[in-house]
């Protein structure tokens, strides 16, 4: 299943697959490790190269707390002067500490840098990322809920966001989840069902889930065909109506891409761009990847991009 669900992934847009690694599932008892099967970690790496993207690896210890005792093996109760989710010689680096951290007083952001520098003196040559952590220590990047939006989104809100992310020099779009699939056994925590977040592009099961998948596929495909004006251009933003923006990316050889926003969530907007007129849906984004012809809307969905395409210029 691993190579059809990251296959699927690739063809929706995706350039890198993250995972957690599960210490409770690799080391059920201290010195007895199991990377066999579904747990065959480096297989599962190697499936990815295989398919030309990049993974990224959530090593935890503490992965999520909606995996059972966080991705802790439970016979940590018998290390002797183990404290957890603290500085003390027995334990690691961390993971959405922030949530937690002001119940340990002064001795949590004390542990914050101990295990930020823990993890560079490492020297694995790749970025480390504290998820949540605004405390977090250079040259860690820390990274937060980007909005705070419900846990079930639609696409058209989905794909508002990234856009919105991008437009304002975000990068490293992480959708959590992309791919949920089943918590099976005893592995979810006690307030999760076995499936885990079935809203995502792929489900449970590795389906696609339209229209989601296909909005964001489409999005993808006109973002990255924006990479000259987004990575080389200056960019510039400003008003063009009372609750409507523009973000624009000029590069010196004349490529240009503009996001033009309309934050009004139940009218129309109707707004000036570069002597055009251009008709944005309610808290939408059009995307104008010559600056001259909206390509996508952000709140207008549908399954193929040439179809979508004509409706978006015919509009215009």
């Amino acid at each position: 299943m691993w190579s059809s669900l990251i296959a699927k992934a690739k063809e929706g847009g995706v350039d890198v697959i993250q995972t957690y690694v599960f210490w409770n599932l690799h080391e059920p008892q201290p010195g007895q490790y199991d990377f066999n099967g579904r747990y065959d970690l480096v297989k599962f790496i190697k499936e990815i190269q295989a398919q030309g993207i990049y993974a990224c690896l959530r090593i935890g210890p503490f992965i999520e707390s909606e995996w059972t005792y966080g991705g802790f093996p439970f016979w940590l109760h018998d290390v002797p002067g183990i404290v957890y989710r603290t500085d003390n010689e027995p334990f690691k680096i961390e993971n959405e500490y922030q949530n937690v951290e002001a119940a340990f007083h002064e001795k949590g952001p004390i542990y914050v840098k101990w295990a930020a520098k823990m993890g560079v003196e490492l020297e694995t040559g790749v970025p480390w990322v504290m998820c949540k952590q605004t405390d977090a220590p250079d040259p860690v990047v820390h990274y937060q809920v980007y909005g705070g939006e419900p846990y079930i989104r639609s696409a058209e809100d989905i794909a508002f966001h990234v856009a919105l992310f991008i437009a304002k020099k975000g990068s490293y779009i992480n959708y959590y989840m992309y791919h949920g699939g089943t918590n099976f056994g005893r592995t979810a925590s006690a307030y999760v069902i076995t499936s885990y977040y079935d809203q995502a592009p792929l489900d449970e099961y590795g389906l696609l889930r339209q229209p989601k998948w296909g909005h964001l596929k489409e999005l993808h495909i006109v973002i990255k065909n924006c990479f000259t004006p987004l990575l080389q251009g200056v960019q510039s933003n400003f008003s063009i109506g009372p609750l409507q923006q523009a973000y624009v990316y000029e590069e010196g050889t004349g490529a240009c891409v503009a996001f033009l926003v309309n934050n009004d969530s139940t009218k129309n907007a109707t707004v000036q761009f570069q002597n055009n007129s251009f008709e944005l849906l309610p808290k939408s984004i059009g995307i104008l990847p010559d600056c001259q012809n909206m390509v996508f809307n952000t709140a207008k969905v549908c399954y193929g991009f040439i179809i979508c395409y004509e409706l978006k210029t015919k509009n215009n």
